[in-house]
């Protein structure tokens, strides 16, 4: 198969990965373009996986304002150097991830870090939202605990910003982008802490 430089091109756009991967993944994957995608995704997310105990001591704080100023964001996100903390990538994977909070509103950065009461409140409901189901429809009471878990995964999925999908492509969550980044950068790079501000809301 013979890869041009507009695959090459292509693919690069798709996926922001440097030329010479871009090159490979098409050579890997005889020209498929989906297959080179994922490929070059899954490189990500290998690079990610070795990073991901490194300090990330570096960064930017990035904010986006909206609706005539009545809607705010800022987001601290980190890597290791100050060189990737000065890229334009980085940079913009920042200020993407300020749009996507103003416009999603999460809770928190990941499952771990949702307040136990919220929690708690929200599975209070589920149950008895899933009691009331099953005894409506004289179904067991083991279908009712499968109801709740299966409603707390979806909320949990709802509200924490790594598992939510990218506004602007709802086939990626923010974990891809963020893996496909580190992918990129070399470097690991956390989403450190987020601020929501809105008029008038609490």
């Amino acid at each position: 198969m013979n890869i041009t430089s507009q695959m090459v091109k292509d693919l690069r756009d798709k996926t922001a990965a440097g030329m010479m991967d871009c090159k490979k993944a098409l050579a890997d994957t005889n020209g498929d373009m989906e297959k080179a995608v994922d490929l070059l995704r899954q490189k990500g997310l290998a690079v990610a996986a070795k990073r991901a105990g490194r300090a990330t001591s570096e960064g930017v704080i990035e904010t986006y304002i909206h609706a005539g100023g009545k809607l705010g964001v800022m987001v601290e996100l980190g890597c290791e150097t100050d060189f990737v903390a000065k890229n334009d990538s980085f940079r913009e994977f920042a200020r993407d991830i300020a749009m996507h909070i103003a416009a999603t509103n999460p809770v928190s950065i990941s499952r771990e870090d949702v307040p136990e009461a919220v929690l708690a409140r929200e599975k209070e409901i589920y149950i008895q939202q899933a009691m009331e189901s099953c005894k409506q429809s004289n179904k067991p009471a083991n279908i009712a605990e499968k109801m709740v878990v299966g409603k707390i995964e979806k909320y949990l999925s709802e509200i924490c910003l790594l598992e939510q999908k990218f506004v602007k492509n709802d086939k990626l969550s923010i974990q891809d982008l963020l893996n496909d980044l580190v992918g990129k950068m070399g470097e690991n790079i956390s989403i450190k802490r987020f601020a929501r501000f809105q008029v008038g809301v609490e």
